[in-house]
């Protein structure tokens, strides 16, 4: 593959962020970086590809977040391992999703067919429903328990993993804010 194949790809984009909680209400979607202002592009921006889309932009072109025309919005966490394979780089299958689907079960559906490179977790949210679902490219997509995410998927976390990054107490955190905003802006969130 040539650099500029790469580069507008995002082929060979590795998880660049540790760091990310959400939680999905029917029409609510609340999502917290959780990491310094400096290490995100910080570019919101409305384009009208293929529909209206306003998002987080990233690397480009890639998405890390956004809302359709159709009231469906998605948000990204870095699934938590280290799994690396063929298929699409998320910021790519977040814009995707959003220039494409109407509805939360129109962009779970999309998702069984759509290869992910890198473990990642996708909330989603239209005007009624609101799911997570765990991505990767050693298995299918798998629609969490509950429409909140950290940083690991439905596999243990290590002792290691959740000190350095203490993706369940983030998660337990976001479960009882729930769609309390303020909650999001105090430890550990």
């Amino acid at each position: 593959m040539s650099a500029a194949e790469v580069f507008l790809t995002h082929a060979a984009l590795r998880p660049f962020s540790q760091a990310c909680t959400q939680i999905g209400q029917s029409g609510t979607l609340l999502r917290n970086y959780d990491l310094r202002p400096d290490q995100c592009e910080g570019t919101i921006v409305s384009s009208c590809f293929l529909r209206p889309v306003i998002g987080m932009q990233d690397l480009l072109w890639g998405l890390l977040d956004g809302m359709n025309d159709a009231s469906l919005a998605v948000s990204l966490t870095w699934g938590g391992r280290s799994a690396h394979g063929p298929g699409f780089a998320i910021l790519i299958l977040v814009r995707y999703l959003l220039e494409t689907c109407d509805t939360v079960d129109e962009a779970v559906d999309r998702l069984r067919f759509l290869p992910v490179a890198v473990p990642q977790n996708l909330t989603l949210v239209d005007s009624s429903k609101a799911v997570t679902v765990f991505v990767g490219p050693d298995m299918p997509p798998t629609v969490a328990p509950d429409a909140c995410a950290a940083n690991h998927q439905h596999l243990p976390v290590t002792e290691e993993q959740e000190r350095t990054m203490r993706t369940q107490e983030r998660l337990r955190a976001i479960r009882a804010a729930g769609a309390d905003v303020a909650a999001m802006l105090k430890p550990p969130l």
